[in-house]
């Protein structure tokens, strides 16, 4: 923890110029993505301060909308990035080893899914990879937790909305965490 105190403490005056953040954000994409530690989406993309909108939960994990429900802080940043900010394109990055998707194995949170997981059938590439670089494999449990959750985004009224109009597009990512490989599937 130290050394975090530290670095936070020296970040000011690192030389980097942050001045032009004091007018607002204006971030082009929201990047909905695990809470897990090891997924980091400025590091994965290259993304600079204000460029990101980020929504972190536990699996990155979308509710969807419902009237009969009150809306939670997911639903409200959803809502926040694409009718204030205007974000242009939503990312929902899934992730390899994410305990949300493949579960503890004693019937616990995520354990239906590591049972479809398991049938031997592999998800294979989300999208076809770059010259002479393997595409990661998805397991049948992380693609159908990806799908679930473009699902749920698509239930905003908002995001289905703006998608008709095509001022928004949704992107399915999948990131490899032992590699540090990303595959992409735009929708």
């Amino acid at each position: 923890m130290q050394a975090l105190i530290e670095h936070a403490r020296s970040f000011s005056s690192s030389g980097e110029d942050l001045s032009h953040l004091a007018g607002g954000q204006t971030p082009e994409v929201l990047f909905v993505c695990c809470s897990d530690s090891r997924v980091v989406p400025a590091l994965m993309t290259g993304a600079r301060p204000g460029e990101l909108f980020e929504l972190r939960t536990a699996g990155g994990m979308v509710p969807p909308n419902r009237d009969d429900w009150p809306t939670g802080e997911a639903a409200l940043t959803i809502e926040y990035a694409v009718e204030v900010l205007g974000v242009s394109d939503i990312v929902v990055c899934v992730h390899s080893e994410c305990g949300a998707v493949t579960g503890p194995q004693d019937g616990g949170p995520g354990s239906a899914a590591a049972e479809r997981g398991r049938d031997g059938e592999p998800g294979g590439p989300v999208a076809p990879g770059g010259p002479g670089e393997p595409e990661p494999r998805m397991s049948l449990a992380e693609r159908e937790h990806m799908l679930l959750q473009l699902d749920s985004l698509r239930t905003y009224p908002c995001v289905r909305a703006r998608l008709a109009d095509g001022r928004l597009r949704v992107h399915g990512w999948f990131y490899e965490v032992h590699t540090g490989r990303v595959s992409t599937r735009s929708q």
